[in-house]
């Protein structure tokens, strides 16, 4: 399975560089010199001209974004042609959290939800994060949706290897 971890945004200046657009937890591990990333260029205006991988060739952070230099791309009409393509790498290469209280986005879709009593609520479609928690976004039953804050309270037990999650919702939280 493929995994976000960031969007190529405009040209930064007239030497290559380019904003990115952070979507990763991890953005000091995966925006260093050196990395290679695959390219998803769905959203690429030009994507006959990007290529399958982009190697990061050098990284500096300004205002809290990553300022990128790509591997052959020195010049600014260069990477004008990678704007908005999507950062990508496989969860296979991606090491599973030792915090047993930590998961992953793909290892918690496609999870059943059900409450403490067994009743199914549906499954987990994907994850939002949120400024104040990250969100469990449950498709229901008739095609709703639900907003589940992914926080221990409500959110007790997390069973990868039994495929489900446990959500001791409060009265009317799947309602809305």
């Amino acid at each position: 399975m493929l995994l976000v971890v960031g969007r190529i945004g405009r040209p930064h200046g007239i030497r290559g560089e380019v904003t990115v657009e952070v979507r990763t937890d991890e953005p000091e591990q995966r925006f260093v010199a050196g990395s290679v990333l695959r390219t998803d260029p769905a959203a690429a205006q030009a994507a006959s001209v990007v290529p399958s991988t982009l190697t990061i060739e050098d990284v500096r952070w300004h205002q809290g974004r990553p300022l990128v230099l790509f591997d052959g791309y020195y010049e600014r009409d260069l990477v004008e042609n990678l704007r908005n393509v999507l950062l990508v790498v496989d969860s296979s290469e991606i090491s599973v959290p030792e915090d047993p209280d930590e998961f992953l986005d793909h290892q918690l879709v496609g999870l059943s939800a059900v409450s403490p009593g067994g009743e199914v609520l549906g499954t987990v479609a994907r994850i939002d994060h949120a400024p104040s928690s990250d969100l469990l976004v449950l498709s229901r039953p008739g095609g709703r949706t639900a907003l589940v804050p992914f926080v221990k309270a409500i959110v007790p037990e997390v069973d990868l290897a039994g495929g489900r999650v446990v959500v001791d919702a409060p009265e009317g939280l799947l309602d809305l």
